[in-house]
């Protein structure tokens, strides 16, 4: 190595060396000391002692354990699909340009940065069965609202309508894709008589795969990882209606000191999501669309 690329090499390491100097510090020794604590029996208040599997045995003869994986299932089906689609037709409407273009677009996402406190309390208010918004409006309507998150039933897709609040996020991503979208391809389609629709399924929804792929992805892992809504807003209930898998590990290992049970309950759950991830990505030569890749086909 000649004395200029070895002072190249050294510049470069002290340039990155603040990143992982913090990286080493705050994410890989405290991940490999959870990793560590989820084989101990280990309370705050004393020492850790190795027990080997037991905490990984225990959580299955649990039934919180079991509630908490139903619960974040349950929402996991219904509010990513949901959240997927709803994203995708308001990126489409936002699409359009007009003159009240750029407004639109910022008030939809800005729900998206709010504090996950204040949007909890937000609607707290909005769901309550007395004086609540929603339900004020449905009663102008004769109908009679449901108790929401006073309701076992209604308290889960209560937190799946609130989550609606954000997709704004999600739609900027999606307008990102669309306006990556050739408008050659719409201007083919339309000398050949394509309609709307047609332009839809045969141009706009397979270049958009690959951000649908994205958005799937994160979407997937996010509602694993649901915590500050059922926190603040039920706690877990009503009759643990709301027991979020987060939650659950919260739970127990802050309330109830067992952090070496709380850490065996963190690897599981990112063993489900590294699964979960692993099988979109097995699945996405199938259903995803790269451009590039099949113009490197045909040549």
């Amino acid at each position: 190595m000649s004395k200029l690329r070895r002072k190249e090499n050294i510049e470069g390491w002290i340039g990155i060396s603040p990143w992982l100097i913090g990286f080493i510090l705050f994410q890989l020794i405290p991940i490999g000391m959870s990793l560590y604590m989820s084989f101990t029996d280990w309370h705050i208040t004393r020492g850790a002692s190795w027990i080997g599997l037991e905490n990984y045995k225990n959580m299955f003869h649990t039934q919180d354990f079991w509630i908490s994986l139903r619960v974040t299932t349950l929402y996991s089906i219904m509010a990513v699909p949901l959240y997927l689609v709803a994203g995708l037709i308001l990126s489409l409407l936002l699409n359009v340009n007009t003159r009240w273009s750029h407004f639109f677009r910022t008030m939809y996402y800005m729900p998206s940065v709010i504090s996950g406190v204040a949007s909890a309390i937000l609607w707290i208010w909005l769901f309550n069965p007395e004086f609540g918004l929603i339900n004020y409006f449905l009663r102008l309507l004769g109908i009679k609202g449901p108790r929401w998150l006073f309701d076992e039933k209604w308290a889960l897709p209560a937190i799946v309508l609130m989550g609606l609040w954000g997709i704004g996020g999600n739609a900027i991503i999606y307008l990102a894709g669309l306006r990556n979208i050739p408008s050659v391809l719409y201007e083919a389609a339309e000398i050949d008589g394509a309609n709307p629709i047609q332009c839809f399924f045969k141009i706009t929804l397979p270049l958009l795969t690959p951000t649908i792929f994205f958005v799937l992805v994160t979407g997937i892992i996010g509602s694993f990882q649901v915590f500050t809504q059922a926190y603040l807003m039920t706690n877990g209930g009503p009759n643990k209606a709301t027991l979020f898998y987060i939650l659950y590990l919260y739970n127990e290992a802050f309330r109830g000191q067992r952090m070496g049970y709380g850490s065996a309950l963190a690897w599981f759950l990112a063993l489900i999501i590294l699964t979960l991830t692993l099988l979109v990505f097995k699945s996405s030569p199938l259903w995803v669309y790269y451009e590039g890749e099949r113009r490197g086909e045909a040549r």
